[in-house]
């Protein structure tokens, strides 16, 4: 994919954040696309509503794609995310078997937008360290820098800090 429709979907990823806020949950979001550039699902955080600490948007996806799709056909996939994937959310991509994941803002600047809000203890651990240690190579695109504007807007004052 051209950094051109990486960017597209990351916007298509933003939105599911946009409206998981306007649900009363977290804003973040995620997309699954498949190979010929299909979007297959969408999903943003339900963790505040449903009640559900592992609630994150790439790992409720990666539940739902793994009940849907078989992991050789996942592997051709690409998880778009508004922000770099948690420890949690790498586990669950990895062991889903999606082969490339792109995202937008680091994990780094959502610390920096969250503070020590106790709704998001962020590490500050890239995901790409993370995929490093396994047995697979997941490849891994983000930041985009031309995209973070857009990524850090459903977060101005959402979190205890100011944005």
């Amino acid at each position: 994919m051209s950094m051109k429709e990486d960017i597209y979907y990351l916007r298509l990823a933003n939105e599911a954040a946009i409206e998981a806020k306007n649900s009363g949950n977290t804003p973040f979001g995620a997309i699954l696309v498949s190979s010929d550039g299909e979007v297959l699902l969408t999903q943003g955080n339900i963790e505040i509503t449903e009640h559900d600490c592992t609630g994150h948007a790439e790992s409720t996806l990666m539940r739902r794609a793994s009940k849907k799709y078989p992991k050789e056909f996942l592997w051709d996939c690409t998880l778009y995310t508004t922000f770099e994937p948690c420890a949690m959310c790498c586990g669950a991509i990895y062991w889903g078997n999606v082969g490339r994941v792109v995202y937008g803002t680091t994990e780094k600047r959502l610390l920096e937008l969250t503070g020590d809000d106790e709704q998001n203890p962020t590490f500050d651990l890239p995901c790409r360290d993370i995929f490093s240690k396994g047995q697979k190579e997941i490849d891994v695109v983000g930041p985009f820098p031309e995209f973070e504007k857009e990524s850090v807007e459903p977060h101005i004052g959402f979190w205890n800090k100011s944005c």
